[in-house]
């Protein structure tokens, strides 16, 4: 039965990736801040020009991979710094040359860490407040304000720790791939090097909020959720509970994770054993909700808030309804979810619960099945094949300087001080145009990669990546119903990479027996011939 339930797995996640390879052939997302302002955009595409930097792409890969395999004959505790720390210098020339600026939400928890730091000003937690709406973001608010209470108060602190969370899921990236093929099958540095120097993860370190901390966290569980798995060692899943609870507490999309490794132990019951699976899931579950539960015990011993945070925060059927939008399928509806909870409801949670629930049930009853269809047909394209977790905003900035002070901000992501590559990136400049063409051409790789990965485990009844397969389901039946950014999906970029990586390599080793492949001078194995 679990065999049986695993291929099912695998055919599913194979069917939605074919679903993005087939329908990026027709209709290109994008998101061009500079060219269409915060807005997802369909578009025709353009069929002759990605496949043209696809063939590119493949044929920089198979000399990335030549060049890597050399690497294979040295120990890791040379190659992995070293490739580390190189990443490291490349991150931090980026953030010089890319001086970024907050916005939004990032701008927000920043004001409100210092207003914390400065003036012991926790207004915020009173009706109308930011965190009286958002109890969520105080993680990171915290996190901030820790920070800049030890190290210098600019942004580059901030930053220099992203690089380093940034490392870290790198370097997991690295470790669960070689859980997942073997350790006894010797080093392969290639994932490594492609995690080291992924564009996005290179550049997303200019966020300010909690997407790269969190990323890292929830990565180290994974990977700890599976070394479990493999050694039945206890330790590994307290590891991973510890791990996947403050990254829940970061990024409140753990939940996914852990219902994934529920299911990943329950299919590993045999091996595991009933007692030891069952004391595992109840350490996951008992650990998970311990960071917010500390939190809302602090502030109410602090007479900050009289009761738990959360009681009049905005409630979840405000992102639900958000979700469920024929213009912008399911994107930021421009404050219209907004205004219900702060002036329809005066922000009171149970009153505006039942606003949004008329709301869904209102929008999903006028709606045409077609039109339903339609929309989150656009919304599962688009989120899943923009490709550049929408750093286009985030990571590289849109306007010249239009502050130099700690604090200012523009909306589109201006920059402390101009630099040759802010310059580069101009408006919708011919290099800003290439990155997020040659991101999404990648992207789209990315998904025929792993579905090639997946495929073959199936004929191979080869099923060592199931709970990457579970989390990605969870991701994909998760965001159909949110409301959706590409940047939402930047904790799942890790397993992508692994999962593709190795759907290149079973790509080359199918390409082997082909005279196209002999031309390339690939063995049977899949490895290139020096």
């Amino acid at each position: 039965m679990p065999q049986v339930l695993k291929k099912s797995f695998y055919l599913i996640l194979t069917v939605f990736f074919g679903l993005f390879v087939v329908s990026s052939f027709f209709i290109r997302a994008e998101y061009n801040y500079a060219a269409y302002g915060d807005n997802p955009i369909l578009k025709t595409q353009q069929p002759i020009v990605l496949i043209l930097l696809v063939i590119v792409l493949f044929a920089l890969a198979l000399i990335l991979y030549r060049l890597c395999l050399g690497l294979n004959r040295y120990r890791a505790t040379l190659i992995v710094p070293i490739v580390l720390g190189a990443s490291l210098l490349l991150q931090l020339a980026l953030i010089f040359l890319l001086p970024r600026l907050p916005t939004d939400d990032s701008q927000t928890v920043l004001s409100l860490a210092l207003d914390m730091l400065y003036r012991n000003d926790y207004s915020t937690f009173d009706a109308g407040g930011y965190l009286h709406m958002f109890p969520f973001n105080f993680s990171t608010v915290i996190y901030l304000k820790t920070l800049l209470a030890i190290f210098p108060d600019n942004y580059v602190t901030i930053k220099v720790f992203n690089i380093l969370f940034s490392l870290l899921t790198t370097f997991m990236i690295y470790l669960i791939h070689r859980e997942l093929v073997g350790r006894e099958k010797g080093n392969d540095y290639v994932v490594l090097v492609l995690a080291a120097f992924y564009v996005p993860s290179l550049l997303m370190p200019n966020l300010i909020y909690n997407d790269v901390i969190g990323t890292a966290l929830l990565t180290s569980a994974i990977y700890f959720v599976i070394r479990f798995v493999k050694t039945k060692m206890f330790r590994h899943i307290v590891f991973a509970a510890v791990l996947l609870a403050l990254g829940n507490y970061f990024r409140g999309i753990g939940t996914i994770i852990l219902i994934a490794s529920a299911l990943y132990i329950l299919l590993s019951v045999r091996k595991i054993g009933i007692r030891r699976s069952l004391l595992s899931l109840l350490v996951l579950g008992a650990l998970f909700n311990v960071p917010a539960w500390t939190q809302s015990a602090s502030l109410q011993a602090a007479g900050v808030t009289d009761e738990s945070a959360s009681s009049n925060s905005a409630p979840v059927y405000m992102w639900l309804n958000m979700g469920i939008n024929l213009e912008r399928f399911g994107f930021w509806d421009n404050m219209e979810s907004y205004r219900i909870y702060q002036n329809e409801a005066n922000y009171n949670k149970a009153e505006s619960a039942e606003l949004y629930k008329a709301s869904i049930r209102e929008k999903l009853s006028e709606a045409t099945p077609s039109e339903l269809v339609g929309m989150y047909y656009k919304k599962l394209v688009w989120v899943w094949t923009e490709g550049t977790y929408q750093l286009d905003r985030y990571g590289i900035g849109n306007a010249s300087s239009s502050g130099r002070g700690f604090g200012a901000s523009s909306i589109s992501g201006s920059y402390s001080y101009d630099t040759w590559m802010t310059k580069l990136f101009e408006g919708d400049s011919a290099a800003r145009s290439g990155l997020l063409w040659v991101l999404y051409a990648s992207t789209v790789s990315t998904y025929a990669l792993a579905a090639v990965r997946l495929l073959t485990g199936i004929r191979a009844r080869r099923y060592a990546e199931v709970l990457l397969v579970l989390i990605l389901l969870g991701f994909i039946a998760f965001y159909l119903l949110w409301e959706i950014k590409s940047r939402y999906l930047y904790p799942v970029y890790p397993l992508l990479l692994i999962l593709s990586y190795l759907g290149f390599k079973d790509t080359l080793a199918l390409l082997a027996n082909t005279a196209f492949g002999r031309r390339l001078s690939l063995d049977k194995g899949g490895e290139i011939n020096g």
